[in-house]
C-alpha cells in the first residue's frame, strides 16, 4: 500500500512540474456563448447586444444604457469512461496498456482539478461497469486512481459503446467527458455514442496502443492469445503475413480516427512506448491554441 501511494503522489508532482500552467485560469466555457453567471457592466452598443441583459439600474444612474455580460460557469464536472478490460493487460516496450491508461486518468485528473471541480469515473472491468462518484478534491482522485491500480486482472469483454450509453444517460450536466481505452471494438458499435455524448459534452478519446499492436516481429512461429475470449492460434510470421498485419492495424486505427472526427470528439493517442506526459502536453498546448483562437474569433 504505501509503495502504491508513493508512486501515485510521485506521479502527481511530475504532472504537476512538466504542465504546470496549461490548464490554469477560470473556466471560459465549454462552448462558445454566454454563460449563467453575471459578470461586469458596461456600455450598451446597439445592434450587437442582447437588450434583456439591459442593466436598468446602472442606467438609471448614468443616463447612459448599460448591459452586463455574462461569465461561463466555473465549475467543472468530468467524467471519464476507463477501459480496464482484458485487452488492457498487454505490453511488450515499457509498461503495458493498463499501466499508461492509470497514468492518463491521473494526469487529466490533476489537469482539470481546481477548487469546486469534480472527478468521476465509470470503470469497465471485465463484464462488468463499476461507477466512482464524481467528487472534489485530490483526496478523491487518488483513492480512484489506487482502485484502478488494486483492480485485479479481468477476464471476458465488456461494450464499449454500451459503457459510453450509460455514461451519456446518466450526466446530463454539461462538462468533460473522457474515454481511455484501446477502441479494439468495431466503430459501428461506439460511434454513435460518442456522437451522441459530444452534441452536450466536451469529449477527449484517449487511445491507448502498444507497438505490437501495429506490426509484429520477425521472429517465425508463435502463438496469439486472444486474452477476452481464451482463444489462441499458431501462426508463422511470414513476411507477407506480418505486411498483411500491418496494413489491416493500419486501417484499424484510420478507421478510429476518422470515427472520432465525424462523432466530434478529441483525439488523443497514446503510446507505450513514448513518452506520455511529453504528448498530453503537447496535446494541451494545442488545445489551447485552438480556443485562444476561437475567443478571438468570438470577440471579433
Amino acid at each position: 500500500m504505501k509503495g502504491a501511494d508513493s508512486a501515485l503522489r510521485k506521479l502527481e508532482l511530475t504532472v504537476v512540474r512538466r504542465l504546470d500552467g496549461l490548464l490554469q485560469g477560470g473556466h471560459l466555457g465549454l462552448l462558445p456563448g454566454p454563460g449563467s453567471e453575471f459578470g461586469d457592466t458596461r456600455v450598451y452598443v446597439p445592434g450587437e447586444d442582447d437588450t434583456r441583459r439591459m442593466d436598468w439600474n446602472v442606467t438609471a444612474r448614468t443616463t447612459v444604457p448599460h448591459v452586463r455580460d455574462l461569465i461561463s460557469d466555473r465549475e467543472l464536472e468530468t467524467w471519464a469512461l476507463v477501459d480496464l478490460t482484458a485487452s488492457m493487460d498487454f505490453g511488450t516496450a515499457d509498461m503495458d496498456k493498463r499501466t499508461l491508461v492509470i497514468h492518463a486518468v491521473g494526469a487529466l485528473g490533476f489537469l482539470s482539478s481546481r477548487v469546486g471541480d469534480r472527478f468521476g469515473a465509470y470503470v469497465l472491468h471485465g463484464e462488468e461497469v463499476h461507477r466512482y462518484p464524481a467528487r472534489p478534491g485530490r483526496a478523491n482522485l487518488f483513492g480512484l486512481l489506487q482502485s484502478l491500480t488494486d483492480a485485479p486482472r479481468s477476464t471476458g469483454s465488456s461494450s464499449l459503446g454500451g459503457a459510453i450509453e450509460m455514461l451519456a444517460a446518466a450526466h446530463r450536466r454539461r462538462g468533460m467527458r473522457v474515454v481511455v481505452s484501446d477502441f479494439l471494438d468495431d466503430p459501428a458499435d461506439w460511434e454513435r455514442p460518442v456522437r451522441r455524448l459530444a452534441t452536450r459534452q466536451q469529449v477527449l478519446a484517449i487511445e491507448v496502443i502498444d507497438p505490437r499492436e501495429l506490426e509484429l516481429p520477425d521472429v517465425g512461429q508463435i502463438t496469439l492469445l486472444d486474452p477476452e475470449t481464451g482463444r489462441h492460434r499458431d501462426i508463422h510470421l511470414t513476411r507477407r503475413v506480418r505486411e498483411r498485419y500491418a496494413e489491416a492495424a493500419a486501417e484499424q486505427r484510420e478507421n478510429n480516427r476518422a470515427a472520432l472526427r465525424r462523432a466530434g470528439a478529441e483525439h488523443l493517442v497514446l503510446r507505450t512506448d513514448r513518452d506520455w506526459m511529453t504528448d498530453i502536453a503537447q496535446f494541451v498546448l494545442r488545445q489551447r491554441r485552438t480556443a485562444h483562437l476561437m475567443a478571438r474569433r468570438a470577440r471579433a
